[in-house]
């Protein structure tokens, strides 16, 4: 689990006024953007939680990703997944907004510990305020082809926008 044996040089913590990202880049413009100028805002005003990557002591952000509430509506989960929920006319899910790993540490597991640490972060809060699913929307084919490594299934409508069952992280963090 990430952050929960010291085997790692990495710490996740929520974005706060001690963390560096001046020198993040992730080669993605918007992402950068909004790292920079826009994720310290979303957290005052509610709108998103920004989590950061660090290496070591330093306060340098590597890496981040940021988590919301999001409604999906009932029409858009794959037939089998939905008749397994409530027809409600929407339902709630975490949506797992932007994930980013800075150039340096891109291709080295960043990236999996980050989601890994997402998804338990989000398995965490289901159990406070109910989620029946982590939601993704993928920027690229490139980021699809990243969450369908962790079995994220395409949603019907739109689809960019893929997902994972709550009930399949619970298992994975058993």
């Amino acid at each position: 689990m990430p952050g929960g044996k010291g085997d790692t040089p990495y710490r996740v913590e929520a974005l706060g006024k001690q963390h560096d990202r001046s020198g993040f880049t992730c080669g993605s413009e918007p992402l950068d953007t909004y790292l920079g100028a826009q994720a310290g805002q979303d957290a005052r005003k509610r709108v998103a939680v920004t989590f950061v990557l660090c290496e070591g002591e330093s306060n340098a952000v590597v890496g981040f990703y940021t988590l919301s509430a999001v409604s999906v509506d009932i029409g858009a989960w794959p037939e089998d997944v939905a008749k397994k929920l409530p027809r409600y006319p929407v339902v709630p899910a975490t949506l797992l907004g932007r994930l980013a790993i800075d150039r340096q540490l891109q291709g080295r597991g960043a990236g999996e510990y980050l989601l890994m640490d997402a998804l338990h972060r989000s398995l965490q809060a289901s159990r406070q305020v109910a989620s029946v699913a982590v939601v993704v929307d993928a920027k690229d084919s490139r980021a699809v082809g990243f969450y369908k490594r962790y079995d994220f299934t395409s949603l019907a409508d739109p689809p960019m926008r893929l997902f994972l069952p709550m009930s399949v992280i619970e298992k994975l963090f058993s």
